[in-house]
């Protein structure tokens, strides 16, 4: 009997893997907020489980796809975006947990509760949320950086996200513009930005 249920409790483990993400559907967000079925994302191929409450939080900016200030070209943006960390680079799925849009929605990526692709050696601490477009020598919309920073809230409030989080640029974990120059001295403002990530 004992042995059954090993092996059941095994069966499950490995079959986790595989299972879609998980979306807080029962919580309130105080920002539009698109699921991946509603921006029409591909299932993934493999999901890990993210270790939560994460420590890091990591800004990003896509570059290309640009900004997007409707709905639906933001819903372009994440196929878009989608397409290429899939099917081009071999990616599991979109890289980033979330993404910001122009016109101030959040898009789900992987979740909450997955790890993502977007910042290689903090992937498995931390949650990445990309802004979509390009933000090397222009700020994002006053709309998506106020977003940006209720979603690190609602991470911490839902206990996802480390209330003691550390805020970083990707640049500062990787050989990169990103998130680039006037985003990144934007979020050197905000609150928990480090210059060293520990």
């Amino acid at each position: 009997m004992a042995k059954l249920v090993f092996a059941a409790i095994i069966c499950f483990i490995a079959s986790s893997a595989a299972l879609p993400y998980q979306t807080e559907t029962s919580y309130a967000y105080p920002f539009p907020f698109v699921s991946r079925d509603d921006w029409g994302a591909r299932p993934p191929t493999l999901v890990t489980q993210l270790h939560t409450p994460a420590p890091v939080v990591v800004i990003h900016h896509s570059y290309i796809p640009p900004d997007c200030f409707t709905q639906e070209s933001c819903k372009r943006s994440m196929r878009a975006m989608q397409n290429m960390h899939q099917l081009t680079n071999g990616w599991v799925d979109i890289g980033y947990n979330f993404a910001v849009g122009g016109e101030g929605s959040v898009y789900e990526g992987r979740g909450w509760d997955a790890v993502g692709a977007h910042a290689v050696g903090v992937n498995v601490r931390s949650i990445g949320i990309c802004m979509i477009g390009d933000f090397v020598s222009k700020l994002p919309p006053a709309a998506q950086l106020e977003t940006a920073k209720e979603l690190i809230a609602v991470g911490v409030e839902l206990g996802y996200i480390s209330p003691d989080y550390q805020l970083i640029g990707h640049r500062q974990v990787s050989a990169t513009e990103c998130p680039g120059e006037a985003l990144f001295n934007e979020i050197s403002t905000w609150d928990h930005f480090v210059p060293v990530l520990n």
